[in-house]
């Protein structure tokens, strides 16, 4: 599935399915990066941490992240699979996963989503042609409910407590970490975790209670910042902006914005899920932050809630020391997580493409990498077109002569 922003990845090895995997979750997240946006300025706004604390306001919040953004993954899964009638039991069956969930459910919405659609489309692909005239449309809409309907009791039976149970297994795999003092490997588990917008669950459900009893009886808590860090994501949205597709870099500086003094973190999950290697940069960088704040002692006296710049400078306890180590590990883990990202990005799209061609795989430069192109690079393309097309010409010319030889 190609998308219009990840172009589709040629070979069928581990990489190539990888890849095709983010793009189908990207494919599903990134039409609606506008109401994740939306999201993120309202919880910025209202929440009673926010700019303009609004209790009225701030009840849009939760109905926001818990049902209107995983039924629009769910609806637009399913509209990837099988057009309308897929959109509309794709969101259908998401309402199952939702209710009851304490999380999020916006991994389960873009499992359960494009699957009613694909159910959907192999029930109308047996039927098609079968259908006596006059009853299509009663058949249609019967087939969508039912397959709809009980794809929502299995959301909520079984692909539910599923989702469930992970988040419990990620939440352990964190403590135990914690309890043996193996603090900066908590990125292996938080960054990912994050990703998969498991991120309230591992920071409120783990990290937050762990650090109270810390606080309680050292006045600050490192744990505080394991999770809720914004340099890791702010370094991947950085690397984006100056590296990333040239389609992307525009929405990128709101998403920075939003994440790095609004707190709200959920904004950049879509651009790694559009590009999984991106999650290494991701934990390169929260190693890195953990790494620092252990080696100088410091911490937050509480959660910084929602985890912006500025919950970090009211979090911030007196002291010197405190601050440098606090904001040192910042800043450090969104510079190693631009960096290695920006790695990962190939320094930009065409000079990733011109790398794999040193190396020897003499792959075709893709639409989307000529798009990449600048003025320059367009200019050397045109340059070099007669003389290719000339010794082309020469070389179909020689290869005749041999045949007719």
């Amino acid at each position: 599935m190609a998308t219009t922003y990840t172009p589709e990845p040629t070979g069928s090895g581990f990489r190539a399915n990888i890849q095709r995997l983010g793009g189908k979750m990207a494919g599903m997240v990134m039409p609606n990066i506008g109401a994740f946006i939306a999201w993120g300025l309202i919880t910025a706004l209202f929440i009673p941490t926010g700019w303009l604390p609004n209790k009225e306001l701030g009840e849009l919040v939760d109905p926001m992240i818990k049902f209107l953004l995983p039924l629009l993954i769910g609806y637009t899964g399913g509209r990837m699979v099988h057009g309308q009638r897929g959109a509309v039991v794709g969101a259908v069956a998401t309402v199952g996963i939702i209710v009851g969930a304490e999380v999020p459910m916006f991994l389960g919405a873009m499992i359960v989503g494009p699957l009613a659609a694909y159910l959907l489309k192999l029930f109308d692909g047996l039927i098609e042609d079968r259908v006596r005239t006059g009853f299509e449309m009663l058949v249609d809409n019967f087939s969508a409910g039912i397959i709809g309907g009980a794809m929502a009791v299995a959301g909520n039976r079984v692909i539910g407590p599923v989702m469930n149970t992970f988040t419990e297994w990620a939440g352990d795999g964190v403590s135990w970490l914690v309890d043996h003092d193996l603090l900066p490997l908590t990125s292996l588990l938080i960054e990912p975790a994050k990703v998969l917008f498991l991120n309230n669950a591992v920071n409120h459900g783990v990290l937050g209670p762990l650090g109270v009893q810390q606080a309680a009886q050292h006045g600050k808590s490192v744990l505080f910042m394991l999770e809720s860090n914004p340099g890791p994501g702010l370094g991947v949205l950085l690397a984006y902006w100056f590296f990333g597709p040239r389609r992307l870099r525009p929405s990128v500086p709101a998403a920075a914005i939003i994440h790095f003094f609004g707190g709200i973190h959920e904004i950049y999950f879509p651009y790694i899920l559009m590009k999984p290697r991106m999650i290494l940069a991701a934990i390169a960088g929260g190693m890195t932050g953990v790494a620092i704040f252990v080696a100088t002692g410091v911490g937050l006296v509480a959660t910084p809630s929602p985890g912006s710049i500025f919950a970090y400078l009211a979090q911030t306890p007196r002291g010197v020391g405190n601050w440098i180590g606090v904001y040192t590990g910042l800043f450090a883990s969104a510079a190693v997580s631009f960096g290695v990202g920006a790695a990962l990005l190939g320094f930009g799209r065409l000079a990733e493409a011109r790398a794999e061609g040193d190396d020897g795989a003499g792959g075709e430069t893709t639409d989307a990498e000529s798009q990449d192109a600048g003025p320059s690079e367009a200019s050397a393309k045109d340059a070099a077109a007669p003389e290719d097309a000339e010794a082309k010409g020469s070389g179909d010319g020689a290869a005749k002569e041999t045949t007719a030889h």
